[in-house]
């Protein structure tokens, strides 16, 4: 009987052991066949805040030029995850360009 006790023990090891590799099998966000396919692993570079890199804290809505950069040429707003901006500084943008919508500084949405 002792024998067969540590053949379940060492089994029911090997199962969890399996268990973990297998769970850490999913955690992995990528495909590593996929992006070596070409030789080059792709590497993202982190978006970093223009307003909190050149220490800006107050946004002018009459500043067009600057504002610009944050709408597309349909009129809509640039979300934060595709200009890096911050939160804080996102909100900020989105008051500023309201309000230069609002007398006519920058357009609204255009259909076409």
């Amino acid at each position: 009987m002792d024998l067969e006790n540590t053949e379940n023990f060492e089994n029911n090891n090997n199962n969890s052991e399996e268990e973990v590799k297998s769970k850490g099998d999913k955690k992995v966000h990528f495909n590593k066949e996929a992006n070596e396919k070409d030789g080059r692993k792709k590497f993202f570079k982190k978006k970093v805040c223009y307003f909190c890199k050149n220490n800006i804290d107050v946004l002018d809505y009459k500043d067009i030029k600057l504002l610009k950069r944050y709408v597309k040429d349909s009129g809509k707003i640039i979300p934060k995850r595709l200009n890096g901006t911050c939160s804080k500084h996102q909100r900020l943008v989105t008051k500023a360009i309201k309000r230069a919508r609002n007398i006519a500084l920058l357009p609204y949405e255009t259909r076409y």
